[in-house]
Parts: C-alpha cells; sequence; structure tokens
C-alpha cells in the first residue's frame, strides 16, 4: 500500500551532496517526490511509495550520506499527490 510523508531535516544537511544521494537513494527504493534546501539549513522532503521501502528511506534519511551530519529529522505522514518521479529543487 502506498503512502506519503514529509520529512524535515536538521543538521549539517546543505553544501554536502545531501540533495544528490537523497534522489539517487530514492531511485533506489522506487520513492517519488522531491527534495530541496530550506532558507534555514534544513532540507525538505515530499516522498511517498510502499510502506516497506518507504521504512528504509526513512531509516537512510535519518543518517544521511557519511560526510552529513544529520541531528534531527521531523517526518509526518501526508496525502499523496501523485509524484511520478523524484526531483531536487
Amino acid at each position: 500500500m502506498k503512502k506519503a510523508i514529509h520529512i524535515r531535516v536538521h543538521g549539517r544537511v546543505q553544501g554536502v551532496g545531501f540533495r544528490y544521494h537523497t534522489r539517487a537513494k530514492a531511485l533506489e527504493y522506487g520513492i517519488a517526490g522531491f527534495v530541496k534546501n530550506l532558507p534555514d539549513g534544513s532540507v525538505y522532503i515530499e516522498a511517498e511509495g510502499e510502506e516497506a521501502p518507504l521504512e528504509m528511506f526513512i531509516l537512510w534519511v535519518s543518517k544521511g550520506p557519511s560526510w552529513a551530519h544529520v541531528n534531527k529529522t521531523d517526518t509526518t505522514t501526508a496525502p499523496l499527490s501523485g509524484f511520478e518521479n523524484f526531483e531536487i529543487y
């Protein structure tokens, strides 16, 4: 069953390739949506996909690539948006 989430990622997550690697991981897991930097230094993600891969994606996002430093993530469920691919904004 498809599920949608919004994630706010806090820490050293801008200027370290976080969005690029988030997109690559999303595509690996078959997840659609987008990722973008926010002015406060955090990263915002909207993602949707099957529940099991989405849970693995959430776990990956909570750690990020090795050169990022994730302090905290805020994840909320959301209505499905019908994304067909995963974009970087």
